[in-house]
């Protein structure tokens, strides 16, 4: 009885049976009183009225009876049908289901007439998307990290045998390029562990009366110089006033940082980055307008997602990182109460990214881990 398939079938004997039930007692009670009426306004001598009284009203009820259970037969069939037609589909979603659980991501299933089924099916379709893409996405990873560690790796084994080769002289060139490339593997190792902080144990925040215009301002002035180095001109806009949140400066910094150094990724020689904040009474606007490369229609909505990295074209600079700085920076945002969002109108026509981030607040000292 704990299978679906059988609850149907039994759900729709037990109303047969209850409603032939009840045909059967209705017609056992009245066909008698109806016959004795019926047969009493008739004429004429009747011989073997009670006899002949009798075999109708046997008859009537044999016959019923006979409906009854002929009704109990059909709703038995009408029944295992239904649930056979209903059961087809949820058989199809448990063999998704362990397609899922095996790896296997591939395969759409086809949408049943019934509109509870179908979300269910419908929903199940969206999971194996969803999680095709992570796969997707796990997969580049592993490429990419592995990428990005074995460039330094491979700088530092040849340095490492050129010195004991005795071919490089270990001097302070040979240590700084060393030493590079060590801070290049210990960026990679502390964007991967503030990307697994941020989404298991929360984010720390220590927070502060703090403002943010300001915050953000010497955020994008820290980067200035590698502005003037590519020739991309800074524009930071004067707030003109107090943009008051409650936060972590350390860490508003860090997401600006962030958006600041995406858009100056993406901006060619000659192009203009702007940074801007605006206060209302319900929020600060942080806002960083670039003229670079854009985005496009469908990459709008996964510019968030861990390891998702814009498609670049041929003509672009290499991008450089693994994907995951926007997906901390929405974790930041998300636990100051705020959101981060994008807009653009396309691809070649630059983008503008707005940290979103209540506006006011109290004092409040210590540190403490917010989950976004």
């Amino acid at each position: 009885m704990n299978r679906l398939s059988t609850r149907l079938l039994v759900s729709h004997a037990a109303v047969a049976v209850v409603g032939g039930l009840t045909a059967y007692l209705v017609v056992l009670a009245l066909a008698p009183q109806l016959y004795d009426m019926r047969a009493g306004r008739m004429t004429g001598p009747m011989s073997h009225g009670g006899a002949l009284r009798a075999a109708a009203v046997d008859a009537m009820n044999g016959a019923v009876l006979v409906g009854v259970l002929a009704g109990i037969v059909t709703a038995a069939v009408a029944g295992a049908w239904s649930a056979r037609r209903i059961m087809r589909p949820l058989a199809d979603v448990r063999a998704a289901t362990h397609r899922l659980i095996e790896g296997s991501y591939e395969g759409q299933l086809e949408l049943p007439r019934e509109q509870e089924v179908a979300a269910v099916v419908a929903d199940v379709n969206a999971l194996t998307r969803r999680l095709a893409g992570s796969e997707e996405r796990r997969t580049h990873l592993l490429g990419e990290v592995a990428h990005e560690m074995r460039t330094p790796l491979t700088v530092l084994d040849g340095y490492v045998e050129g010195l004991i080769d005795g071919v490089f002289e270990p001097d302070a060139a040979t240590m700084a390029e060393l030493a590079g490339e060590l801070r290049r593997l210990r960026r990679l190792s502390d964007d991967l562990g503030a990307l697994s902080r941020a989404e298991e144990r929360g984010v720390e925040l220590r927070l502060a009366v703090t403002d943010l215009g300001e915050v953000a301002a010497g955020a994008a002035e820290r980067l200035r110089p590698q502005f003037d180095h590519v020739g991309v001109r800074l524009d930071v806009v004067p707030t003109g006033g107090p943009a008051i949140v409650t936060g972590d400066a350390d860490r508003l910094a860090q997401v600006v940082t962030n958006l600041v150094g995406n858009a100056l990724a993406a901006t060619p020689k000659g192009g203009m980055v702007r940074v801007m904040t605006v206060a209302t009474v319900d929020e600060v606007v942080t806002e960083v307008a670039d003229t670079g490369s854009g985005i496009a229609t469908q990459d709008v909505g996964r510019v968030f997602e861990r390891f998702y990295r814009i498609p670049s074209d041929d003509s672009e600079r290499t991008r450089t990182g693994i994907g995951i700085g926007l997906t901390i920076a929405r974790a930041i945002a998300a636990a100051h109460g705020g959101s981060i969002d994008v807009t653009s109108p396309g691809r070649g026509h630059g983008s503008t990214f707005r940290l979103r981030i209540p506006a006011g607040g109290q004092r409040s000292s210590g540190g403490h881990a917010v989950r976004p």
